[in-house]
């Protein structure tokens, strides 16, 4: 019992202690917020488990391994100022680490990671110093505990780096089993180990099981060499191995946890603290049950690599955060002190509907296990989430009611009242009621059960488990599952077989930096999957051959295609594999009719060239060009959902001279990953021209070292796609000595390659090089019907881009002759020579562009166009309406 009640009064000081508190409560509402918001985040799968291991479980070992070692030795708690320091550099270093990774900036990641290790091995040696001014205790083999489990984390944090390096194939999934054995085997799995066998007893508010210490010591060696043969044998590339060390590990738990066994029989967990602890011990087991057999049975590492990936959510959501939430559940009454009646009024509070959370938590948890179909998944951890997260606003709940109790024993001490006298001591501390308690517990696996309900209500592959596919088929109630990654405009591996009759389970990861999906001829679908994100999609049973895509415009023209091979049936008679789910021709070419004038409220494109920003000393063009998914009219009737900069095709017109630097911001608001690339710089593009997920931004600068009208446009693959839906514009780049003229336009060239009406670009035809349509600024003749003004006399530089994705031009002013050409960075024509020759059209190939000059003779309507005349035809034709 000393041991008991030395863990009882663990706390490390009483009341807040804004540097102990605050961290752990902030890590976790920031995973709460990114699970909410995780579909627009970057590698959010990485970033919530980082989030709650590395940010608030880490803090937390770090503050409370430190104050059960103060407790069980008997030693003074010391100076805050070191302990202080340390969990700053610990903070600011797993802050440092998560903004290296998402930003892809290794040696942030390695200053971070630096920085938690160093933090870690400074409290594992500052534990070394207090166990050797210690006199002897019966539970020094705890803290035997904590000082190993210091010594595992920089070995961790140094596997993390290097994954952080990219390291593909075998290698990564090796490195990678071995960071997650470290990290949560040895730095939490040891400290949680040691932790509960002083720790157990006082939750359930009974004695300690007698051979508890020497159970322990027992344990200790088996654990650490567990944990060292499992990751030394993942980093030599031995599966059998990796699986022995998993195993070796549970058999340290079992010798360790006999001591947990005796106390929860004589009084069994009923209280929050207890039942979330209980539940989190038994995930860790059964996962590293689940991993014994699957890395153990598994025929490759990247067969092993994805068995293990599918546990490690379970083991931060249902192990750590668990615990986590369990211990603090326990912990911050005591922490916060002020006898016993503000202890029993924070344990209330933080205790309510105690056994409606753990059930909703574990059995929204088992049902992700399941093979179930994506939206009974999704509803299952909508709960689950909501179940974890209540325990934050009851912290801060529990912390005000403290206080106010704190404050009534106050006042009765000062008003002479005491406990015998009547006072209040503050609500009782037993649990609910164990019939309530049932209730409860009830409550919430109805609320999970309702969530699978309406999941199967609404998703197809559960509505019909005998699918069209499977007709004739005899189920066979076996489930065939199969992993593929999407990366690289593929699906890896293409064809997948499953015997006829059996449910096809596909989980499907997308390892690239764009957004994909995949969807069945049979009408199962992922829906769109962010970078690094992992969806299982339940297809039904299938009795022929099924083909998949991604439905993202142009990746399926990329090759990004399953094929669902079924051995023992026949091959169903399935869509046309030309059919992109949306046909080809759709409804808005049937709706084209470029002899139709446009609305009346129709407002052209202004293609006036901007004017240049004043110069003083060297001007630098600061920018923020926003990408966002707009549906525009392209021609009378016609409407296309564009993939836009800044909300127009072509985007803004950037206007500088030779000698200018642009500082461009881009900031990608659309619904998939973008880029952008501008021609009018010269620098490696590794970087700036990275693909950005929806959300992320990135700052391109460049100087304009040379004249001409330059294209930028998205680089994201199929880039021909990205362009012919809208995503390009021009950068004017002024030559030295340019002379003035009276007017200036923009004329960018593209074509219109038109899916369904409100649709966006047909892959098909761009393919094949088939536009409906092509168009100057975006709109199939819009100049036709607002014609660009000019005097008579009047000299008229006209700079003409053209964007393609395919097509060239030949820019023609019908009436009118050139007596100033420029091209590609050069003069053809220039009248300055004085000679008299002149030029009928300016020739420019796809991306390619110049400017021409003209002074119009007399007043009347010019009209100018491609002299492709069959483009002409097709939209690229507008008017110059010349007056006195």
């Amino acid at each position: 019992m000393t041991a008991t009640r030395a863990a009882s009064t663990a706390a490390p000081g009483r009341g807040f202690w804004p540097l102990r508190d605050l961290p752990v409560l902030l890590w976790l509402f920031a995973a709460v917020v990114v699970a909410l918001v995780h579909p627009w985040m970057p590698a959010p799968r990485w970033l919530l488990v980082h989030l709650v291991l590395l940010g608030a479980l880490t803090h937390a070992i770090l503050v409370w391994s430190r104050h059960f070692t103060d407790a069980l030795l008997h030693a003074r708690p010391g100076d805050r100022g070191p302990q202080s320091r340390r969990l700053l550099l610990h903070n600011l270093g797993a802050i440092t680490v998560i903004t290296g990774v998402l930003t892809a900036l290794w040696p942030v990641t390695v200053l971070g990671a630096t920085g938690v290790a160093a933090a870690v091995l400074w409290h594992g040696s500052d534990l070394v110093r207090r166990l050797r001014a210690a006199l002897p205790a019966r539970f020094t083999g705890v803290v035997h505990y904590y000082v190993a489990a210091a010594c595992f984390l920089p070995v961790g944090a140094t596997l993390g780096v290097l994954l952080a390096r990219d390291l593909a194939g075998a290698w990564h999934t090796r490195l990678l089993i071995a960071h997650v054995i470290v990290n949560l085997l040895g730095w939490v799995g040891l400290t949680v180990v040691g932790t509960l066998v002083t720790l157990w007893p006082t939750m359930l508010r009974t004695r300690m099981a007698p051979d508890a210490a020497r159970d322990a010591r027992r344990a200790l060696p088996v654990l650490i060499g567990s944990v060292l043969v499992a990751a030394g044998a993942a980093c030599a590339g031995t599966l059998l191995g990796t699986a022995i060390g998993i195993a070796g590990y549970l058999a340290g738990l079992v010798i360790a946890g006999r001591a947990l066994v005796a106390p929860a029989r004589r009084r069994p967990p009923v209280s929050f603290p207890a039942m979330s602890t209980v539940a989190a011990t038994t995930w860790l087991v059964g996962c590293l049950m689940a991993l014994t057999l699957g890395i153990g049975t598994a025929s490759s590492w990247a067969e092993a690599g994805t068995r293990f990936e599918w546990s490690v959510p379970f083991l931060a959501a249902g192990f750590g955060a668990q615990l986590l939430l369990g211990a603090l559940g326990y912990l911050v009454p005591v922490a916060l002190g002020g006898g016993p009646a503000p202890v029993r009024t924070a344990n209330a509070v933080l205790d309510r509907a105690a056994p409606l959370r753990v059930a909703v938590t574990n059995a929204g948890l088992l049902v992700c296990v399941l093979p179930v179909p994506s939206t009974v998944r999704v509803l299952a951890s909508v709960l689950v989430l909501a179940s974890l997260a209540a325990t934050l606003p009851l912290l801060v709940l529990a912390v005000r009611a403290s206080r106010r109790a704190k404050a009534q024993a106050a006042a009765d001490r000062a008003s002479g009242v005491g406990p015998a006298s009547g006072a209040t001591s503050g609500p009782a501390s037993d649990p609910t009621a164990p019939g309530r308690a049932r209730g409860l517990a009830a409550a919430g696996l109805a609320a999970v059960l309702l969530a699978v309900t309406v999941g199967v209500a609404v998703d197809p592959a559960a509505l019909s488990p005998g699918s069209a596919q499977a007709a004739g088929v005899e189920p066979t109630g076996e489930v065939t599952t199969v992993e593929i990654e999407a990366q690289d405009m593929r699906f890896t591996p293409s064809t997948v077989s499953v015997p006829a009759g059996n449910r096809l389970v596909v989980v499907v990861t997308n390892t690239d930096d764009d957004v994909h999906d995949l969807a069945l001829d049979n009408g199962a679908a992922t829906g769109r999957l962010a970078p690094g994100a992992t969806e299982r999609l339940d297809v039904g049973v299938v009795g022929g051959d099924l083909e998949g895509w991604c439905t993202v415009v142009g990746h399926r023209q990329r090759g990004m295609v399953l094929h669902v091979e079924v051995t023992g049936g026949q091959p169903a008679a399935g869509a046309d594999a030309t059919d992109d789910g949306g046909g080809t021709a759709g409804t808005a070419a049937g709706a084209l009719d470029l002899l139709a004038p446009p609305p009346a409220d129709f407002r052209a494109r202004d293609a006036a060239l901007p004017p240049l920003p004043p110069r003083d000393g060297p001007r630098v063009h600061r920018e923020t060009i926003t990408v966002r998914d707009e549906l525009h009219q392209v021609a009378p009737g016609v409407t296309q959902q564009l993939w836009t900069y800044d909300g127009g095709m072509p985007g803004p017109v950037l206007h500088g001279q030779v000698g200018d630097r642009f500082e461009i911001t881009l900031v990608n608001d659309g619904s998939i990953g973008h880029s952008i690339d501008f021609h009018a710089g010269t620098l490696a593009p590794d970087e700036p021209m990275r693909t950005l997920a929806p959300g992320e931004s990135l700052v391109y600068a460049f100087d304009a070292d040379r004249a001409g009208i330059w294209m930028y446009h998205c680089g994201t693959s199929p880039a021909s796609a990205h362009i012919a839906n809208g995503m390009f514009g021009a950068v004017v780049v002024e030559p030295r000595g340019l002379p003035e003229v009276d007017r200036s336009y923009v004329v960018v060239q593209s074509e219109l390659y038109l899916g369904d009406q409100d649709g966006s670009v047909d892959g098909d035809k761009l393919a094949a090089e088939q536009p409906d349509a092509v168009v100057f600024n975006g709109y199939a003749n819009q100049y036709d019907h607002r014609p660009l003004p000019a005097r008579v006399g009047e000299r008229v530089r006209v700079w003409v881009l053209d964007a393609g994705p395919n097509r060239s031009t030949s820019f023609h002013v019908i009436g009118g002759q050139f007596d100033t050409v420029w091209a590609e960075g050069d003069y053809r024509l220039d009248r300055r020579d004085g000679g008299d020759g002149g030029a009928q059209a300016l020739a420019l190939a796809a991306s390619q562009g110049g400017f021409v000059e003209l002074v119009f003779p007399e007043a009347g309507s010019y009209p100018f166009l491609s002299h492709v005349m069959v483009d002409a035809e097709r939209g690229a034709h507008g008017v110059f309406r010349v007056t006195e």
